[in-house]
């Protein structure tokens, strides 16, 4: 059975551990280190999500959000559980957390070319933006993304 629950630091090593087994999945060197991870946790202590195989990390979601809009980040599910209505479940517990501290707007990005994540967020009735651009800027050249292949 799968049990779902907030976030916790203690969990760094396990969602760390699921991060490297996504294909394709952007690992940033200081954004997603158990430090940058802790910092994030820390301003959004109750919005981010892991589900459990009993002490098994087999999903994550990191959620947070700046008083008026939220994000959901590093959204995955290990290989082995997809299509068990995981992530489904992960969604619906981040968006209920948002809703609690009075967020009423979430948002993701999501590659292109993830063609199965851009199915799952379509199904979910999440709406895709064409819109607008988005831009980033590295305000740090030491915070490197690496991808998993």
């Amino acid at each position: 059975m799968i049990n779902y629950r907030v976030m916790t630091i203690e969990d760094y090593d396990g969602v760390y551990a699921l991060w490297m087994t996504i294909k394709g999945f952007g690992i940033r060197s200081m954004d997603d280190s158990r430090e940058g991870v802790e910092k994030f946790l820390k301003r959004n202590p109750t919005t981010s999500v892991v589900a459990l195989d009993g002490e098994k990390v087999v999903g994550s979601i990191l959620c947070g959000h700046d008083g008026r809009r939220a994000c959901f980040y590093h959204v995955c599910v290990a290989e082995s559980y997809r299509k068990q209505g995981i992530g489904k479940h992960m969604a619906a517990f981040a968006q209920e957390a948002l809703k609690k501290e009075g967020i009423n707007k979430v948002g993701l990005q999501a590659f292109k070319t993830n063609e199965r994540g851009n199915r799952f967020w379509r199904g979910l009735k999440w709406t895709e933006r064409t819109d607008l651009n988005y831009y980033d800027l590295s305000l740090n050249d030491n915070n490197v993304t690496t991808f998993n292949e």
